[in-house]
């Protein structure tokens, strides 16, 4: 399928939708003085397109009392052993985001924890996993930046 082309009204769709994934199309459809039958035919073709896949919710994760978060890089004995380590470090709930990367490490995980006991103890089952060398932990001490919308409204700029 060839790229999609996107008016400001799907901007301005794609906007609310980030702000609030549970945004009636009427109330978008009344702050930009529209139908909500063309609201809901503009998000069926943007999700046809593949723009939009699904939505989530935004947990408050410090309120659940997992406000730790750490990054690991993981250095592996052989890069033929990425799929088999990654499908072990899919088994550990408390590892959020995985990238397969190039550079220092072989796959570079975010973890959150209740605390640095917790980490430890999250750290130790990436080590202990087949295949895996040897780790290097980062903590966060602030997630400072965590922003869509910025990206979202560069790429718009950038069509």
């Amino acid at each position: 399928m060839g790229k999609i082309k996107l008016d400001e009204i799907d901007h301005q769709i794609l906007d609310m939708l980030i702000d609030n994934t549970r945004i009636p199309f009427t109330d978008i459809a009344k702050k930009l003085l529209i139908s909500a039958g063309t609201v809901h035919v503009r998000v069926k073709k943007m999700e046809e397109a593949g723009i939009i896949r699904g939505s989530s919710l935004t947990l408050d994760y410090k309120k659940l009392g997992y406000s730790f978060i750490a990054y690991v890089g993981v250095y592996l004995n052989n890069t033929s052993q990425t799929k088999f380590v990654l499908e072990r470090i899919n088994e550990i709930a408390y590892v959020t985001v995985a990238h397969i990367t190039t550079g220092k490490f072989n796959i570079f995980c975010k973890i959150r924890a209740r605390s640095t006991e917790h980490a430890k103890e999250v750290i130790f089952l990436l080590d202990d996993i087949e295949g895996v060398y040897r780790t290097e932990t980062m903590i966060s001490l602030e997630e400072s930046i965590n922003d869509k919308k910025r990206l979202m409204h560069s790429i718009f700029n950038d069509m």
